[in-house]
């Protein structure tokens, strides 16, 4: 990061009642329940974070300092600026022209939670907190415990009892607490509640403090960096907690402000989930406001078995307000097209990246997707950490 550059970080501002709290704290939720968004002195940003001032700065989501919390002092393992790949041979079988995946695999821990992790214990560390502790689906536990490691605080992660051992062996490995739940991501927060009942630590689930969000809004700045300071038509997007979706619509709206993106011209955006856990898909489709819990989340891609959002309310905002829509899969497309990425494109995608180009092919096909557009497949992390892929033999 260039020598000098800080944060413009001012407030924080509650998603539902809009009331604003300092930045000297840790703080989870608002009063009303809402969820914190960070806010920051835009028009002094703008002076400083230009295109040409960007371009000089180390490859890795800290380029974007000016609004990054604790962007002077950060905890980091190298994070961002993954690979925006162009995929040939699968935008020609989809018919696309203009297809590209931006693999998250590439990040320290292999998944796109490294950026969220390393925003939120940079400001953990910073505000005073010795013990984080979350419920998780297995990518943001691993690199809560990376990053918790660099920063020197201790982490407790909730898992899934049947969550893959490789999210497992990086938990450990990373020093760790490691509690494995009989149930679904809600049952690991409400085991994580009641054994830390009394304890000393701070909450990181999802979109419950502010700081996950604004990592995870750098894939937003990335991609309109990667296109020359212009965003793609299309952005397809896996939606288990949604934290990146809500992110990328937050960066849009900044960097219009900043003037580093044409205003009017955001994508149509696409949360793509799992048939057997698509809270988000089923009140799209009502119309709704909020999404139900989903009942019995059955699915083998782990990061997409999150029967109840927190932040659906936001996810189904950014859909409506970008004309998007939302699709839901199968587990058995979403393998096939796994091994597709990977025999076609050398990309081994986790399997909430293969439930993106299934997703992709449908809307192309029915049209919603046209030929000459710019589509961008998010892949959130490595197939590597999926040792079970349905309808894969390894002799």
């Amino acid at each position: 990061m260039e020598v000098g550059a800080v944060s413009t970080l001012e407030w924080l501002e509650c998603s539902r009642c809009r009331a604003a709290f300092g930045v000297e704290e840790l703080r989870n939720l608002c009063r009303c329940g809402g969820i914190l968004l960070a806010r920051y002195r835009l028009d002094e940003a703008a002076r400083v974070l230009t295109p040409d001032r960007i371009a000089s700065r180390a490859p890795s989501m800290w380029r974007y300092a000016e609004v990054l919390p604790g962007a002077d002092d950060p905890v980091t393992l190298g994070e961002g600026m993954t690979p925006l790949a162009p995929v040939r041979f699968v935008g020609r079988a989809l018919q696309l022209e203009r297809v590209f995946v931006k693999d998250e695999a590439l990040n320290p821990t292999a998944s796109f939670k490294a950026r969220g992790m390393a925003a939120a214990i940079t400001m953990a560390r910073r505000l005073g907190a010795r013990r984080v502790a979350l419920p998780s689906a297995g990518n943001a536990a691993g690199a809560a415990a990376a990053y918790g490691a660099a920063a020197g605080l201790a982490v407790e992660v909730f898992l899934p009892l049947d969550t893959p051992d490789p999210f497992r062996l990086e938990c450990v490995a990373h020093g760790a607490t490691v509690h494995l739940v009989d149930g679904d991501l809600s049952a690991c927060g409400s085991a994580m509640r009641a054994a830390l009942d009394g304890a000393e630590y701070f909450d990181l689930s999802t979109l419950k403090e502010p700081y996950r969000l604004e990592g995870k809004k750098t894939l937003g700045y990335e991609l309109a960096e990667q296109f020359g300071w212009d965003l793609p038509d299309v952005v397809v997007y896996p939606t288990g907690g949604g934290t990146g979706l809500v992110g990328m619509w937050k960066a849009f709206e900044e960097m219009e402000v900043l003037g580093l993106v044409p205003r009017g011209r955001r994508p149509r955006l696409v949360s793509v989930q799992a048939e057997r856990c698509a809270p988000i898909v089923e009140a799209f489709e009502a119309g709704a406001k909020k999404a139900a819990a989903w009942e019995s989340p059955r699915t083998y891609a782990s990061g997409l078995r999150v029967p109840s959002p927190y932040g659906d309310a936001l996810i189904l905002q950014a859909l409506y307000e970008s004309q998007g829509t939302a699709v839901a899969v199968s587990d058995e497309d979403m393998a096939r097209a796994q091994l597709e990425l990977a025999r076609g494109e050398g990309i081994f995608a986790a399997p909430e990246g293969g439930a993106t180009l299934v997703a992709a092919r449908r809307l192309a096909a029915s049209g919603w997707i046209r030929p000459d557009e710019r589509v961008v497949l998010f892949n959130t992390g490595s197939g590597l950490k999926y040792p079970n892929v349905p309808g894969l033999v390894v002799p």
